[in-house]
């Protein structure tokens, strides 16, 4: 059943987090993941929220998202997120 990694993220070094955008395409194709949604404008409908960017991705199991996000192809880009932004991240099950 798919799997949907959904992330919220507050960049603070652009610069640098361009170089994570960049090494993150690969990593997800290989555990059979891809983008739905990348950052793309958001509105707010209801609540008190106001993301600055919102990611998600989807992948064939949660299993899968999660051997990909522990993965160590994933690792390097990872760090770089880490160090750049600010990351919510939750996977879920879709139906």
């Amino acid at each position: 059943m798919a799997a949907f990694v959904i992330v919220e993220v507050s960049v603070h070094d652009h610069k640098e987090y361009e170089e994570y955008k960049k090494l993150t395409p690969a990593t997800l194709a290989a555990f059979d993941g891809k983008f739905v949604v990348r950052g793309g404008q958001t509105e707010t409908l209801e609540g008190d929220w106001q993301p600055d960017r919102i990611v998600v991705l989807e992948f064939l199991t949660v299993e899968r998202a999660k051997e990909w996000w522990n993965s160590e192809i994933y690792t390097k880009a990872k760090i770089i997120r880490q160090r750049t932004a600010m990351t919510k991240m939750i996977v879920v099950q879709g139906v």
